[in-house]
């Protein structure tokens, strides 16, 4: 091994002491970056440590921001707060004003929202602020594109008003009309863009808030946001654990939304479809996804017949077994079975797929093709 870029990078993987023999000398640079990791890594024997000291937990994470990508950052946050349990120091202002907002360490401020002190709260929604608006600047474009060609493509008619026809594609479908002599178009077909009224489709979103589905929950929160501001769409916002809580009037602002989920506890989801399933007006003109894992503490019996009850009812119902950037979550294998011979389609979702899915879903397609299609 004499490549000394490669030395290089093995000395600071290592760490000090296992690779004391490549005789490798760091940089001022490259030497604060190995104290970064060692801070982290090898904390119970690292030349300084975190040591629960908030200016130095600061100081790391001004650190880290400094000389690590934003990606690598984001894995080394989340390992600081699972491995040194630094939680309690993140209620900490200027702790907190250090950090890189990502989804883990939003998930981690949910999850302690109900003990973030005053002087601490308005440094945490300029967290979660931050990272709504990044996720918002990614998703809600394609989300708009794709829920809009959906509806567009399905409510188009051939009987339309005055104020409802297509002009273009109108003419597109006349042009073997045209007449010469007269320097213009037959209108012999009318393509309209569908009969306008105050929604088009309902969108219930029913979202397990256990521990294990915060990231679930922000990507929920920002497609929810996203969809309510759609004129087309109806969307009601449903949070639950073992009780039930409909957050639909803070979908105008997703930092209010996260704020007003409190992530862990049990989970029935019997008594949130119960609730959902009152709310339903139009069964037939309604997507409702389930985002869980559908670990149920409820009754699983009334799980099942209370969601085969909504599907029955004609309602498109989607069992999403997370919605976040990981890949295979952990579920209740045997309840998703059940679901799935229902005819409930039942699959984990990364956010950048989830705008097709709702676009499918909208369309009345298929999703068991819409799936294989995806996985094929």
């Amino acid at each position: 091994m004499n490549d000394p870029e490669l030395l290089r990078r093995w000395r600071l993987v290592l760490g000090s002491e296992p690779a004391a023999g490549f005789g490798v000398s760091l940089s001022a640079e490259d030497a604060r970056m190995d104290e970064a990791l060692e801070a982290l890594y090898d904390a119970g024997k690292s030349r300084g440590g975190l040591g629960g000291s908030n200016p130095r937990v600061a100081r790391w994470l001004g650190d880290i921001r400094r000389y690590f990508p934003g990606e690598v950052v984001q894995v080394m946050q989340k390992d600081a707060i699972e491995r040194l349990d630094l939680k309690q120091l993140l209620l900490e202002p200027e702790v907190l004003a250090q950090a890189e907002p990502d989804v883990h360490l939003v998930g981690t401020l949910m999850s302690l929202n109900r003990v973030i002190p005053e002087k601490t709260r308005e440094t945490a929604r300029g967290v979660v602020r931050r990272l709504v608006d990044q996720l918002m600047r990614k998703l809600e474009q394609p989300t708009r594109q794709a829920v809009q060609g959906a509806l567009s493509r399905s409510l188009r008619n051939r009987r339309p008003r005055l104020s409802e026809i297509d002009w273009n594609r109108t003419i597109r479908a006349n042009l073997k009309n045209w007449l010469p002599e007269h320097q213009t178009i037959v209108p012999e077909t009318l393509i309209g863009y569908g009969r306008k009224r105050s929604s088009l489709r309902d969108v219930v979103l029913c979202i397990d808030q256990s521990g294990s589905m915060a990231a679930s929950v922000v990507y929920s929160s920002i497609f929810g946001a996203v969809m309510a501001s759609m004129p087309a769409l109806s969307t009601r916002f449903v949070v639950f654990d073992t009780a039930v809580v409909d957050l639909t009037e803070e979908l105008h602002d997703p930092v209010d939304l996260l704020f007003g989920t409190q992530l862990g506890g049990g989970t029935d989801i019997h008594k949130a479809l119960t609730y959902c399933e009152s709310k339903i007006t139009r069964p037939n003109d309604t997507v409702m996804v389930l985002v869980s894992d559908l670990c149920e503490g409820g009754s699983v019996a009334g799980m099942v017949q209370t969601a085969a009850r909504i599907k029955e009812s004609g309602v498109q119902v989607i069992a999403l077994l997370a919605l976040s950037d990981e890949g295979k979550p952990g579920y209740d294998a045997r309840n998703a079975a059940t679901f799935a011979a229902l005819g409930i389609p039942v699959f984990a979702c990364t956010p950048d797929r989830f705008p097709d899915l709702m676009a499918a879903a909208l369309a009345k397609k298929d999703l068991a093709l819409w799936q294989s299609r995806r996985d094929g």
